[in-house]
This record gives structure tokens, C-alpha cells and sequence, in this order.
């Protein structure tokens, strides 16, 4: 066969294996941040509910509850697409690095399982434990929900920062599993993502219950189903806003490449200014509106400070700058859209002690499940892709790891097939959930009525 044309069908292969891995990650860690943010949500409701006796908020922590399992379900069986894909596109990677990166993966099976029995009693023991028992039952979910994100952030992390080995004739030798789990990218990675873990669980119900309230639904138990998860996102967001700062600054001391390509920055430069917006073509960004020493100043803390551009670094090994610098844009705009919302909602309450009376915030917050969505799924983008050409950050490329074998797009279109009917059946079921008569209750919380909508 003629070299060319193995070249191409490489790099199609190539190409499907990114395009398989980009969809079930997308997919999972939408599922995986619910599974993070819902229990501790609902805990929070429970715990409400006995200290107050209000029915409604315990008639909200048993529906929730009942979301819990299916996403667990989901994310489970999208969780075990992700393990298998590790090793069937990407052997590369896991037979050269597995004995450094396998601990994390060892621990958030151990802490998949421990969620997996404490959800089963949380679920099933509602009626046949004190409340007090049944709550507690509830925190090594939360716990392990924390851990399990933990523990894979940090075998991507290291793909960041590699640590933990070194490589002699070509070998890997002096392996240590823990000094790579706890590379330098671990800290910000971890902490960002698990509070946008929070963001996307809170908002995200939080726009389902604004839905019904702009449909006219404003009874205490959607006043109470919007407000719990949108406060916790609220309080989480400026936090999240802070830790994204923390990360920004890692990647400027750590990943040069990265950051130039996030804003779009050609020439090293100092006094380097902040680009909103803005084309890359031609070597340059163009179109964008610009803050004067912006960049320096938020990279490094000094407005003259020296940035290094993407001219400084081979073709070859340059991330593709539109793709990585949008998705930024968008990271961070959302990011602060949702503080602002926030901010609203604080300063009503500040006033009057009540929702804002606008109808704009109400409809803002039914999209705020969204926008955190497309933030989380931005922010990866950037990580993911601003790494590139890298699958592990200056030690091996992506296109060494892959799959040799050809037919990879084959099995990127059997798996869009996959995610597909799973989407379509867990939207199906979550509706069924939402449409379904309340669970019983004690005789004194009989006067709860089906309200229709979760």
C-alpha cells in the first residue's frame, strides 16, 4: 500500500479516536458532575426538611434521591465505556504509563463501589431508618462522589505534569505512583473541577424548577426546589471564579504554549494586552477588542511582564488557537454571566427577602443550568485541547498512543450510536420520574399534593 495513503488512513483513525474519546468524556463528565453536586444537594434538603418538619422540602430530597440513582445508573455504564476506551484507542499510553497512573484508577474503583452500596441504602432505607440514621447513611455518598472525581482528575492532571518516573534506555524505571498522582497540576485541576461540579449539579436543577415557576408554578415547593440548588451554585461561583485565576496561573509558569494559544498571542511580547474576541489568521488575532497590559497583569501579576508566544514553539507542536482560544472566551464569560446572576439573586434577597421580581431572572436562570454546561464542557476543551499535540505534556504525542489498528472510525460511529439511545433513554426516564405521583409520607405531611413537575 502506498505510504501516502497509510498516512491518511492513520490520521483518520487518528482523527475518529480523538472524536470518540472528545464524545464519551463529554458526555460522562456531564453525568459525573450531576453524580458529584445532586447528593450533597439533597442532603442539604433532607437534613432541612427533619429540622424544620417542612413536607415539602423532604417531598424534594426523595425525588432528587430517586434522580440520583438513574444518573448513577448512566454514569456507570458511560463511566465503563471510558475504562475500555483507554485501553483499545490509546494502548500507547496505558503500556508505556499504566504502572505510573494506575493508582488513581485502583482508588476511584474503590470509591465507585463504596458510593455504589451507601446509594443503594440511601435509596431503599427511606422508611426503615431513623431520620438521623438515614441521613448519615447519605454522607459516604457525597464523600466517595468527591473522591471518585478526585482520583481521575488527577491521572489527567498528570498528563498535564507528568511526575513520578523516570526513563532509562528508553524504559520507564524509579516508578512512583503517588509522587505522579500529586503532580503540580493536581491542586487547581482538582479543586476547579470539582466545583464545577457543584455549578453544573446546582444550576442545573435550579433551571429545571424556574422553568415551572415561569409557568405559573410559584408554590413554596418550587419556591423551595429552585432556591436550595441555586444558592449552593451561587455560593460556589465567585470561589469557582478564583480557583479558575489559580489554574490560569499555573498554566502561564507551566504551560506556555497553552496560554498563548488561549489568547491568541503570536509574538513574545511584554506588557501583553487581554484579547476579547477576536481571529486568529495569518499568524495574528485579529478583530478583537484589547486591555491594555491585561495579560501580563493577570498572568504574572506585573503589566510588564514577558509572554511567551506561540513563535517560540515548533509548528508541529502548537494547539490549533481558535479552537482553544474560543473555548476560553466562553469559559469565562459564562463564568462571570452566572456570577451576575448570582449577584442579582443575593441582592434581592438582601432587600426583601425574595426572588427578584423581574421576569428576566427567572428566565436567565432556566438557561443557567446550560450555561453551566457549556462552561464545564468549554473549560475541558481548553484543557484537553490547548495540550496538543501532547497526550502526555512534552513526552508523548497523541498520535504515538493511538490505536494502530485500522477501522477506528468504524467504532466511533458505533459508539455516537451508544451515547445516542443512552441520551435518549435517560431523558426519557428523568421525565417519567418528574410526571410520577409523590412517594408516601408521614400522616402528618398528607396535605402534599402532586405538584407534576420535579
Amino acid at each position: 500500500m502506498d505510504p501516502h495513503a497509510i498516512a491518511a488512513v492513520h490520521e483518520a483513525d487518528l482523527g475518529a479516536a480523538r472524536m470518540q474519546m472528545a464524545l464519551s468524556l463529554g458526555w460522562h463528565i456531564i453525568v459525573a458532575c450531576l453524580g458529584v453536586g445532586m447528593p450533597a444537594i439533597t442532603l442539604i434538603a433532607e437534613w432541612r426538611g427533619h429540622r424544620t418538619g417542612d413536607p415539602h422540602v423532604r417531598l424534594l430530597a426523595r425525588r432528587w434521591a430517586k434522580a440520583m440513582g438513574v444518573l448513577f445508573a448512566v454514569g456507570a455504564v458511560s463511566g465503563t465505556i471510558l475504562s475500555f476506551e483507554m485501553g483499545l484507542l490509546w494502548p500507547g499510553l496505558m503500556s508505556t504509563y499504566g504502572e505510573v497512573i494506575g493508582l488513581p484508577f485502583a482508588l476511584e474503583g474503590i470509591a465507585f463501589f463504596i458510593e455504589a452500596i451507601f446509594l443503594g441504602v440511601y435509596l431503599y432505607a427511606w422508611d426503615r431508618l431513623p431520620p438521623v440514621a438515614h441521613m448519615l447513611s447519605g454522607i459516604p455518598i457525597v464523600v466517595a462522589g468527591v473522591a471518585s472525581a478526585f482520583f481521575v482528575v488527577t491521572a489527567n492532571a498528570w498528563m498535564q505534569q507528568p511526575t513520578g518516573f523516570d526513563t532509562e534506555g528508553g524504559r520507564i524505571v524509579a516508578v512512583d505512583p503517588w509522587a505522579a498522582m500529586f503532580n503540580p497540576a493536581t491542586p487547581p485541576q482538582t479543586v476547579h473541577m470539582i466545583l464545577a461540579a457543584f455549578m453544573v449539579a446546582g444550576f442545573t436543577m435550579a433551571g429545571v424548577y424556574a422553568v415551572a415557576m415561569l409557568r405559573g408554578r410559584r408554590e413554596r415547593y418550587h419556591r423551595l426546589g429552585f432556591l436550595i440548588p441555586f444558592t449552593v451554585a451561587a455560593m460556589v461561583t465567585p470561589v469557582q471564579i478564583g480557583v479558575g485565576d489559580w489554574a490560569a496561573h499555573f498554566v502561564a509558569e507551566n504551560q506556555p504554549a497553552k496560554l498563548a494559544a488561549m489568547e491568541g498571542v503570536f509574538a513574545t511580547e511584554r506588557g501583553v494586552p487581554l484579547h476579547l474576541g477576536g481571529v486568529a489568521l495569518d499568524g495574528e488575532l485579529r478583530y478583537s477588542l484589547e486591555i491594555p497590559n491585561g495579560l501580563s497583569l493577570l498572568a504574572h501579576w506585573d503589566p510588564g511582564a514577558e509572554i511567551t508566544g506561540l513563535e517560540e514553539f515548533p509548528e508541529a507542536d502548537r494547539p490549533p488557537v481558535n479552537v482553544v482560544h474560543w473555548a476560553f472566551q466562553i469559559m469565562v464569560g459564562l463564568g462571570f454571566a452566572l456570577l451576575a446572576l448570582a449577584v442579582w439573586l443575593a441582592a434581592a434577597w438582601w432587600r426583601r427577602r425574595d426572588l427578584p421580581r423581574s421576569p428576566w431572572f427567572l428566565r436567565a436562570a432556566a438557561l443557567s443550568g446550560v450555561a453551566a454546561v457549556v462552561a464545564l464542557e468549554a473549560g475541558w476543551v481548553v484543557t484537553e485541547v490547548g495540550r496538543q499535540p501532547w497526550i502526555v505534556y512534552g513526552v508523548m504525542r497523541t498520535s504515538e498512543a493511538v490505536n494502530p489498528a485500522p477501522g477506528l472510525v468504524y467504532g466511533f460511529a458505533g459508539v455516537s450510536a451508544v451515547y445516542a439511545v443512552l441520551t435518549v433513554a435517560t431523558v426519557y426516564v428523568l421525565r417519567r420520574l418528574a410526571r410520577e405521583k409523590p412517594v408516601p409520607v408521614a400522616p402528618q405531611e398528607r396535605d402534599v399534593t402532586d405538584y407534576g413537575v420535579v
